[in-house]
Order: structure tokens, then C-alpha cells, then sequence
């Protein structure tokens, strides 16, 4: 525990002041360059500010996160769907700052300490809300609830009582655009929203844009 303790101070992506300011998060998971340079497209215009794209053993992976954030350098790109140590290194070597786990783990978070990585656990049980979002919240002091919508925005506002102060809180898996308003009301900080945001050719639905403008406005930063 002493390690635990020593390694979590901070977070070094800085992201829960960016998602403080910008809300929302989009996660692709493209099988192909091609499709991800037009969904990156489409969330950016719609005035996406983090994306993250969900971790690809394929070798064109790691060189199309190097292109994206030199064409897109006001955007913030993280990785999805780490799910072991051996990912961390090549996630930071390429430049990525924070990533988001499926689980909750004590050696992944060590392991992106070490690297300077913010990386956000996944939890879904009031017990792993409280171990690694409360009692290990020196750390980053975010976690991911997951799958959400299995759960509904209600599980979170019930445990505002028996675990306040709650953590900050990304809401991901299986989000539909329509009930982003219903999850921030309850209580979290911020939503990711995956595959419900493309039609058939990967550009957001009508009107999606218009429904995700209040949650996307960048509030200015006084840090």
C-alpha cells in the first residue's frame, strides 16, 4: 500500500482540469486508417476536444495516433481499452498522455505513474468506487464507470449518500447521445460517447452536433 501511496500524487495529464472544461469524450475504434481520419473529422467539427482511440495491436495503430495529433493539434488523444502493462510503454513513447483501463488495476496504475501517464480505471461495483476512486484518490482522482449504461444514471446518483464525496466520475460504454444530458444531470463529470455517434458512413447523425453543443463548449481555464 505505501507504494501505492507514493507513486499516485497527481495527474499528469492534467485531464480532469481539461475535462472540467470540455466534457465530453469520443471513443473510435476504426479498422482503418481511413475510417479513423473520418470520424476524427467529424467529432473535431462537432467540437470534440478529447478522442480516444481504442487500442489495435496492428502496426498502422501507433503511426496513425503520431499523424492525427500533428494534423490535429488542439485536440487531446488518449487510448482506450488497456488492458495490460506491456501497452504503457509504446502508449508514451508515441506521445499519449492518458488512457483509459476496462478495469480497475493496482500494477496498470503504477505502471503509467511511472511513465507519466494519466490513466483512468475502469470500475463498476460501490467497492472498486470506493477503493480506487476514494482511497486511492491521490492518484488522478478519476475513474470510469463501465459498462454505464447498464447501470443508468441512477446508479450513480443512489451512491451520492452511502460514498460522498464521490470521485470524478467519466461515464463510458454504451452511452446513446440522448441520455448524455440524464448523466451529467446525476452527477458525473464527463461522458464518453463511442460507435452511437457515427451512421453508416461515419459521420455524426443529424443532429447530434446540436444536442452535444452544451457539453462541448470549452470553458475557459484559469489553472
Amino acid at each position: 500500500m505505501l507504494r501505492l501511496q507514493t507513486t499516485f500524487k497527481a495527474d499528469p495529464a492534467a485531464l480532469k482540469a481539461s475535462l472540467t472544461n470540455s466534457p465530453l469524450l469520443a471513443v473510435l475504434r476504426p479498422n482503418s486508417s481511413k475510417q479513423a481520419q473520418i470520424q476524427v473529422a467529424a467529432v473535431a467539427e462537432a467540437g470534440f476536444i478529447h478522442v480516444e482511440l481504442s487500442w489495435n495491436s496492428a502496426p498502422w495503430w501507433a503511426e496513425l495516433l503520431l499523424d492525427l495529433q500533428k494534423q490535429w493539434p488542439h485536440l487531446r488523444f488518449g487510448a482506450a481499452g488497456i488492458s495490460n502493462q506491456e501497452q504503457l510503454p509504446l502508449i508514451s513513447k508515441i506521445g499519449i498522455s492518458y488512457a483509459m483501463a476496462p478495469v480497475a488495476s493496482a500494477e496498470l496504475l503504477i505502471t503509467a505513474a511511472d511513465l507519466g501517464i494519466t490513466l483512468v480505471p475502469g470500475v463498476f461495483s460501490p467497492t472498486e468506487i470506493r477503493h480506487f476512486g476514494i482511497t486511492l484518490a491521490s492518484a488522478s482522482g478519476l475513474v470510469k464507470l463501465f459498462p454505464a449504461a447498464s447501470l443508468g444514471p441512477a446508479y450513480w446518483r443512489q451512491l451520492k449518500g452511502p460514498l460522498a464525496p464521490l470521485p470524478f466520475c467519466i461515464a463510458a460504454g454504451g452511452i446513446a447521445v440522448k441520455d448524455v444530458p440524464s448523466w451529467f444531470d446525476a452527477g458525473v463529470q464527463a461522458v464518453a460517447l463511442g460507435s452511437s455517434l457515427f451512421d453508416s458512413c461515419d459521420c455524426l447523425w443529424p443532429g447530434y452536433a446540436e444536442i452535444l453543443a452544451p457539453f462541448v463548449v470549452t470553458k475557459p481555464n484559469n489553472n
